[in-house]
């Protein structure tokens, strides 16, 4: 298996993880400190994957231009107020969601 099928099968895999979900459903991680925003400019399964492999330069980027970072206080009372639906995907012990 070449690294191009590698990267395809785990993306895929990350893909198929990834669904939409009411935040209220969501909320025991936001409290744990493990529900990570990802910004809607970004791939939420591209981030999940470079989450899943350890990708700490990329992730460390995201979180320097703020396009990842862990859901503020802000953000989960407005989703949980507008019984909000977002996207989500476990990459242990993260929650990535993307609104």
């Amino acid at each position: 298996m070449n690294e191009s099928n590698g990267y395809d099968i785990a993306r895929e895999k990350v893909n198929m993880e990834t669904s939409q979900i009411a935040w209220k459903e969501l909320q025991r991680f936001f409290a744990s400190g493990s529900a990570v925003y990802v910004a809607p400019e970004l791939d939420l399964v591209d981030v999940a994957y470079q989450f899943s492999i350890d990708n700490k330069d990329q992730v460390a980027s995201w979180m320097q231009s703020h396009q990842v970072a862990l859901v503020s206080d802000q953000q989960a009372t407005a989703w949980f107020e507008a019984d909000a639906e977002v996207w989500a995907v476990v990459v242990k012990p993260w929650i990535l969601v993307q609104e």
